[in-house]
């Protein structure tokens, strides 16, 4: 966002019970998700816009151009499921109800287990594990074990059809928590879409090569928009 923030005006949006979004509510699923975003920009007065989304952002954001087209100019996704069964199998277990009442009366050691273990195998840099734990921080394991267990059944592939914006797949070809393989259902769904793949990333390319990922990301956002005035910056909302 410090680096697109030089070209666009960026919006980061914390979806309910992550981040410093309200915690208290009875669902968390995806399609929860995407009407937030469409009431976040007819708060803000934002009309239309590009939408790029990491993970499950990626896939509330294919999800909000199919719900409202008339909102998305272009969409990102970066190392999202478009089939929820795609997810790697703890975190599809995280998402059943038996499993998440382990969990959750055990938050001090799944933290630690992520910061220390699995952080390490889903992201090379050295300042993840880190990151992991203070997002971890500012979310309920309610809400990450609900939304998870919303993201495991949802299946976009008969919808991505009506999606005719243009559409920028980035994946990680050793992405160990979506299946790295998933860009193949985005660009069936969406002939149109671009796919770029990273072949040393694995979930977090933004992280693992952030020059590369960047430069990438801007000439997508780039293409056919003139430059405005500074004072005038286009919008963008990442997920």
């Amino acid at each position: 966002m410090s680096y697109l923030g030089q070209y666009y005006r960026t919006y980061a949006l914390d979806f309910w019970g992550f981040g410093e979004s309200g915690k208290k509510r009875d669902t968390y699923a995806v399609q929860d998700f995407v009407s937030l975003v469409g009431q976040f920009m007819e708060q803000l007065g934002i009309f239309r816009a590009p939408l790029v989304g990491h993970s499950m952002g990626g896939t509330v954001s294919l999800s909000v151009a199919i719900r409202y087209p008339e909102r998305v100019s272009k969409v990102v996704v970066v190392g999202s499921p478009i089939v929820g069964s795609s997810l790697a199998p703890l975190l599809k277990l995280a998402g059943y109800r038996f499993n998440a009442f382990l969990l959750f009366n055990m938050m001090g050691p799944f933290r630690s287990f992520m910061k220390n273990y699995y952080s390490k195998v889903i992201c090379s840099d050295p300042r993840f594990p880190e990151m992991m734990d203070r997002d971890l921080s500012k979310t309920t394991l309610e809400s990450f074990l609900r939304s998870i267990a919303s993201l495991r059944r949802t299946d976009l592939r008969p919808m991505l059809g009506q999606i005719k914006v243009p559409a920028l797949g980035i994946y990680g070809d050793k992405d160990k928590v979506v299946h790295p393989l998933q860009w193949q259902p985005m660009k069936k769904g969406i002939p149109q879409a671009q796919i770029v793949r990273f072949e040393h990333a694995g979930h977090f390319p933004m992280l693992e090569e952030p020059d590369v990922f960047t430069q990438r990301l801007r000439t997508f956002l780039d293409e056919h928009r003139t430059v405005p005035l500074k004072k005038n910056l286009p919008e963008n909302i990442t997920l």
